[in-house]
């Protein structure tokens, strides 16, 4: 990333690193570069359907005012090692266009047809976007979906040329396969998580008459939770791990303890979010969160959101890997210098990325929780308070030793 011009106060610097600041910087670069209400550049490609107003929804591209290979733009899998500044600058180029339409017009419609064309794409492709007027918002930030850049009404679009991928295509024409069905079967042909959540979003899985442009946040997260699901379902019939195991890791100021402990599959995710980060932004205390499961699942929606989901997948792939099931939790502290949310692609991502790092393995939870304990800032005996899987495995711990 070109890094920002620094005045002779140094104040351009120092403000990189304040969320605001931050948001307006790249939002006035971008629409520095736009001189009127048409945007002319390579789509990832990539699109958004907005949750505001359902089942009237906002549908569009999102285009940079650039030319080339933007893939990378779109493509969250590739984001591991950049920094905040950096994903935002780049997710800030994305113009997002705005049309409305109902979430049960997917297949009707000329702007709606579009719309899936490019969320089946395969590549990035050229996108002639008239706007009604100039853009002129900030960017956009949630801490489900990826950030992206000034947003203005759709006034008319044309799509250069773009060739279909050949899979989801498939899934497109099969009307008589469930959208679940359809989502497992692209992810085990390969297909990235993120092309899928988008395909599921421009309404082009599922049977034909099911069939609904769907908010790109619910897209995030059902994606994640339906694929986990099947996962889940072969991995509860699989014997257990023979010993207990921790894995480290720390990116975006993000520091991540993941252990898995042998027995029949139980699932917490905790996060403890510091003062000044985004869910914490005015507290005084360490805030901490957490959503659990037992064997059986759970019905409700997990308290944390998200993030649950994201990161359920990315243990069930190793877990599914390696033919074993586990009780599995996760341990995230959220430092301050996670200025700004990116999206749950960052829990996704980076789970995984740290469940193929080499892991410590111990005979027993105390051995593990004393490691765990010299890696975190937080005392083990806080989480404990706050966890409920925690609770249990120490508790069924000493009871076995009578």
């Amino acid at each position: 990333m070109e890094e920002p011009k620094v005045r002779a106060d140094g104040l351009v610097y120092r403000n990189m690193k304040n969320p605001l600041f931050l948001k307006k910087y790249y939002s006035f670069k971008t629409i520095d570069m736009i001189k009127t209400n048409e945007i002319y550049g390579s789509s990832p490609p990539d699109i958004f359907v907005g949750r505001v107003g359902w089942p009237n929804v906002y549908i569009g591209p999102l285009v940079p005012p650039t030319l080339g290979d933007t893939s990378i733009m779109g493509t969250p899998e590739r984001w591991l090692g950049k920094s905040i500044p950096e994903i935002v600058e780049m997710r800030s180029m994305l113009i997002r266009g705005m049309y409305l339409t109902k979430v049960n017009k997917a297949d009707n419609g000329r702007m709606e047809e579009m719309i899936k064309e490019i969320a089946i794409s395969e590549k990035y492709g050229t996108i002639d976007l008239k706007l009604k007027r100039r853009p002129n918002s900030i960017v956009k930030m949630d801490e489900n979906g990826q950030p992206f850049g000034p947003s203005a009404p759709i006034q008319d679009m044309i799509l250069g040329s773009m060739k279909a991928n050949q899979k989801i295509e498939a899934a497109y024409l099969d009307t008589d396969m469930g959208a679940a069905t359809a989502m497992v079967e692209l992810y085990e042909k390969g297909i990235e998580v993120s092309k899928i959540q988008k395909a599921l979003s421009a309404g082009i899985l599922g049977r034909k008459l099911a069939r609904r442009f769907v908010p790109t946040r619910w897209s995030i997260t059902a994606t994640d939770d339906t694929i986990s699901k099947d996962k889940l379902s072969r991995i509860k019939e699989m014997n257990t791990l023979d010993s207990v195991r921790v894995y480290e890791n720390t990116a975006l100021d993000n520091r991540w303890i993941i252990i898995l402990i042998p027995g029949a599959w139980e699932y917490e995710s905790m996060e403890a979010w510091y003062p000044n980060t985004t869910w914490n932004e005015s507290g005084k205390e360490i805030e901490i969160g957490a959503s659990y499961e037992s064997f059986n699942g759970r019905k409700t929606y997990a308290e944390i959101g998200g993030c649950y989901y994201a990161a359920r997948l990315a243990v069930s792939e190793i877990l599914e890997k390696e033919q074993k099931q586990a009780k599995v939790i996760i341990l995230r502290e959220v430092h301050p210098g996670y200025i700004m949310p990116v999206g749950v692609w960052n829990v996704r991502e980076h789970v995984r990325e740290t469940l193929r790092k080499e892991p410590q393995y111990f005979t027993n939870i105390y051995e593990a929780f004393s490691f765990a304990s010299k890696k975190l800032e937080i005392p083990m005996k806080t989480w404990i308070r706050n966890s409920t899987l925690l609770k249990r495995v120490l508790y069924q711990k000493l009871i076995s030793s009578f």
